[in-house]
């Protein structure tokens, strides 16, 4: 009889400044497709993904934070708990 290894499950906290792309790469992450439109994160936003690998199964918990300073208090709240803060930033930007 085989084994069913445990669901890993990993959460990911996606942080940057407005407009930076953060939304981008998730939607691409998540559905292979690129939105050329701009609607700004209000908060938080939180999608769930599997992933089929060859010996286990992964959940990932991804996070978009919002990017507005107004926002910004919430973030530690946000990262509490995670397993990768993916820190997203404009090399071009000053």
């Amino acid at each position: 009889m085989a084994t069913v290894s445990p669901l890993a499950k990993y959460k990911l906290v996606f942080l940057g400044d407005q407009s930076i792309g953060k939304t981008s790469i998730i939607t691409r992450f998540m559905y292979d497709k690129f939105d050329t439109t701009y609607q700004a994160t209000i908060g938080i936003d939180f999608l769930s993904k599997t992933m089929y690998l060859e010996d286990r199964t992964v959940r990932l918990q991804l996070w978009d934070t919002a990017g507005q300073e107004r926002f910004r208090s919430l973030i530690p709240s946000y990262i509490r708990d995670s397993s990768v803060a993916v820190i997203v930033y404009d090399v071009a930007s000053e």
